[in-house]
């Protein structure tokens, strides 16, 4: 038996899986075959969820339907919001959110039941259960009431309105959409590979939904745009991004292997661990950022990212990833830091539910085992010999 040890299983094949495939030394992402690119801003939110789901594009009235039942199921159930409301209003939104799907586990329809059409209910309802946590929250906890769903919009433009409570203009709608298309599934991400180990226990989707948001919240994982807008915003001025990746980079340097392996000695937004070259999605991103922080007013921050990403490129080696330049179309958006990875399981969710129904088609528990690198065998003081 094969026992070699890979820390963080790094480049370990752990399963097989239809769904994604990323080309790290091209810097590709496919969906289903589909490369990122192609797909982004040509197909709706929605349809790229039912070919994550289901494997194929959606026809006409594939995507209709499909559509109008996530919208059937918009939503925020009374306890849910009762829930909410009764959090403390420091309460970070990942953790609001945490607890909200658990809890609403307990009020699905389809609590007892784990077979196919019952996980493709759950799978829906929690489409926009999501959204629809995020966005009371973000007004629960800044004084404002929770916004009623409506039946008419896309899943972005309906994510908005229930965010800012008024109808978002077309453009801002298509950018979010691009947004969680792009956020919606990245293969054996550490959130999909927590979610897929809970529904390999038979757990319920609900369970895994909460395991994947309970692993998102980390630094090394969802939390990094947080980390990049608070840096760009710290930085302030273009002229001086030089400087502080030179700062950084130095200190860095004079850190030993443990104190470089904490995130916050690290530049937010770069590095990867399947990526050689700049991430495909954020190749999308940059010219997203671009154009809306010229339409908001924010050139400014995009300059900075500007001066922080050309400085990276000169000294290191290191790909740009999905967070950077996402960071600065969330700020584009009015959107505060704390709230970005928040943003990111609106659009993640539909690949966590992908993974897990394609889990439960193929089950086997993942049980992975350890080298031991403890004491030998070895008797202890005092115990009577058999």
């Amino acid at each position: 038996m094969d026992i070699t040890w890979k820390a963080g299983l790094e480049d370990v094949i752990a399963a097989r899986s239809a769904i994604t495939a990323i080309d790290g030394e091209a810097g590709r992402l496919y969906y289903r075959g589909y490369e990122i690119g192609d797909l982004a801003g040509t197909r709706s939110f929605e349809e790229v969820v039912y070919l994550l789901w289901f494997g194929e594009p959606p026809d006409g009235a594939q995507a209709e339907a499909f559509a109008a039942g996530l919208a059937a199921a918009r939503g925020l159930p009374a306890p849910v919001d009762a829930m909410l409301r009764a959090l403390p209003r420091d309460c970070h939104p990942l953790d609001a959110l945490r607890t909200a799907v658990s809890f609403a586990a307990g009020l699905d329809a389809d609590r007892r039941s784990s077979d196919r059409e019952a996980n493709l209910r759950k799978a829906c309802r929690l489409m926009t259960l999501v959204p629809a946590v995020v966005a009371a929250w973000q007004r629960i906890r800044t004084g404002r009431e929770p916004v009623p769903a409506g039946p008419a919009g896309s899943h972005a433009a309906h994510f908005l309105l229930l965010l800012e409570g008024r109808e978002p203009s077309p453009e801002v709608a298509r950018v979010l959409d691009v947004i969680l298309t792009l956020h919606a599934d990245h293969e054996f991400n550490a959130s999909t590979f927590a979610a897929r180990v809970a529904v390999a226990t038979m757990a319920d989707l609900h369970s895994a939904v909460v395991s994947a948001i309970a692993t998102l919240k980390g630094s090394r994982h969802g939390g990094a745009n947080e980390d990049v807008l608070a840096m760009l915003r710290e930085i302030g001025d273009p002229a001086r991004a030089e400087a502080f990746v030179e700062a950084r980079l130095g200190a860095r340097e004079r850190l030993t292997k443990r104190e470089r392996a904490d995130p916050r000695a690290r530049v937010p937004g770069f590095g990867h661990r399947v990526y050689r070259v700049d991430d495909a999605r954020a190749r999308v991103l940059r010219g997203m950022a671009r154009s809306m922080a010229a339409a908001t007013g924010r050139g400014r921050l995009f300059a900075v990212a500007e001066g922080v990403y050309d400085a990276m490129r000169a000294r290191t080696g290191l790909p740009v990833n999905v967070d950077f330049f996402s960071a600065v179309v969330y700020d584009a958006l009015g959107i505060p830091p704390d709230f970005c990875t928040s943003i990111f399981a609106v659009g993640r969710v539909a690949g966590w539910c992908a993974h897990a129904l394609e889990q439960y088609a193929d089950n086997r528990l993942i049980r992975p085992r350890a080298e031991y690198v403890g004491p030998p065998p070895r008797a202890l003081a005092g115990a009577v010999a058999p």
